[in-house]
């Protein structure tokens, strides 16, 4: 099965956040990025809303209300005004990060077992909410294991690990560790996503050696590849990476 495309939208909406003006807008590269084949719309809206807004993901969740084959994917720290977030609006499927709101973005995966209340509790949430929950991990078979204990249906391997190890050319030392995990996750039952630093340099090699993979989610390597090539040529790039046209 050909690995899915998530876009993240995320940096597109901090350069519209650093002018008071409307544009770029999520919407509008929201749509562009469909009309290119995307298979997903992501975003992690964080406390101080430093770049997605909750009125963008109420936005965003009415926009692809017209898509029966889009998903939407939301991401977070489950503090209870995110969960509230969630019941509102009802995404596909939830991805729960360990996020700190005060970190500039996610740099580590859930330590599942110390968390295992708090996870069950919340995955037991979503799951009536009609959402699909991933659980951000580290690659560690033991944390796709305990994912599936707490009642997860995917995990998500954090990538960033992946992207430094490839750039200091040590990539063929932790890719067998990623998929051990991901073989983990899917003797447990679970899908494996992936996400976090993946571009265009590195996603070939990382699904070459994870062919499991079910879907990546990418967003500021690909907004940068955006500004040169724009954003609809960006996702075909990535789209032709995994093997897929366009629509």
């Amino acid at each position: 099965m050909p690995t899915c495309l998530s876009v993240n939208l995320n940096k597109v909406a901090l350069l519209r956040n650093q002018r008071d003006l409307p544009y770029p807008s999520v919407i509008e590269m929201a749509r562009i990025c469909i009309e290119a084949g995307c298979h997903g719309i992501t975003v992690h809206p964080r406390p101080d809303e430093r770049h997605i807004t909750r009125q963008d993901v109420a936005d965003l969740s009415a926009f692809l209300e017209r898509f029966d084959n889009i998903e939407f994917n939301i991401e977070g720290y489950p503090t209870e005004d995110f969960m509230a977030l969630i019941e509102r609006y009802r995404p596909e499927q939830v991805t729960l990060v360990p996020d700190d709101p005060n970190q500039k973005t996610s740099d580590h995966g859930w330590n599942v077992p110390a968390h295992r209340e708090l996870l069950t509790s919340v995955i037991r949430r979503l799951h009536d909410w009609g959402a699909r929950v991933s659980v951000f991990i580290d690659a560690d078979p033991a944390m796709a294991k305990a994912s599936a204990e707490v009642g997860a249906d995917r995990v998500e391997l954090y990538t960033g690990p992946y992207h430094f190890e490839l750039m200091k050319g040590r990539a063929a030392e932790i890719l067998p560790v990623y998929r051990a995990t991901a073989d983990a996750a899917v003797a447990a039952g679970l899908g494996v996503n992936a996400g976090h630093d993946l571009n265009l340099d590195n996603l070939a090699g990382f699904i070459s050696a994870v062919p499991q993979t079910l879907e990546v989610s990418i967003g500021h390597a690909l907004t940068a590849d955006a500004l040169i090539m724009g954003m609809g040529n960006a996702v075909s790039a990535y789209l032709a990476i995994l093997g897929q046209n366009n629509g």
